[in-house]
């Protein structure tokens, strides 16, 4: 028997419209896989590095310059007195030489000197007549005016302001414990410090018609002139 076989049931008429239509697929899935973005997920952190492209201010560095170490001190001699035999010296220690075992021993009892406690005089802050300088105030600023040297790094780093020192005002008027309460930094505090060491003698405060130690603090005002 032969087999019937409709024109329209045949494939091989069509299997180049079939290829066709595969290549086209496939180039369309690769097109699409090219194409294809991958996006960040939202709500990560956000970094901003910003580049300072200031210029940076150098600060010349002073040389310091180094004192030499002071001379040792002299080296103490002690002298030898030889006396005669015949010359009796004080606190003569008594040896018994027929002393045995059984012989007592008084117990040696040091004898202690008591040393003197030096009491250091106390330090006002208010008393009665305050310490002075020579000549007033008017004199006081005139002698800071004429010996305070505007330190180098300060002036270039354009660093300005106040000082403030405490220093003890001594019964003879002269000036000691001289230290900084507050200050700006550059060499001014170091200045300010070296010129209240350099002042004159003060008159010094009294308490109850006595000279006494008064602790006194003064200012010290830094100011570029433009």
């Amino acid at each position: 028997m032969e087999a019937k076989k409709s024109p329209k049931a045949d494939l091989e008429s069509k299997r180049g419209i079939f290829f066709e239509i595969g290549l086209i697929i496939a180039l369309a899935v690769v097109l699409l896989a090219f194409n294809y973005r991958s996006y960040e997920r939202s709500g990560g952190l956000n970094l901003q590095v910003q580049v300072d492209d200031t210029p940076e201010e150098i600060i010349p560095i002073t040389k310091q310059e180094v004192k030499p170490p002071p001379p040792p001190p002299p080296k103490q001699v002690t002298v030898i007195n030889i006396v005669k035999d015949d010359v009796e010296v004080e606190d003569d220690i008594e040896i018994d030489v027929e002393a045995d075992q059984e012989t007592e021993v008084e117990d040696f009892t040091p004898i202690v000197e008591e040393e003197e406690e030096v009491q250091e005089m106390e330090i006002f802050t208010v008393v009665e007549s305050m310490p002075t300088y020579p000549g007033g105030d008017a004199a006081r600023m005139k002698f800071l005016q004429e010996n305070i040297k505007y330190p180098q790094m300060a002036r270039e780093s354009g660093i300005q302001g106040t000082v403030y020192v405490t220093f003890v005002v001594e019964p003879d008027g002269s000036v000691s414990d001289v230290r900084v309460l507050r200050g700006i930094g550059g060499g001014c505090d170091e200045e300010a410090v070296r010129v209240i060491k350099a002042m004159p003698k003060w008159i010094p405060g009294k308490q109850r018609g006595k000279p006494v130690r008064v602790q006194f603090n003064m200012p010290i005002k830094f100011t570029l002139q433009g």
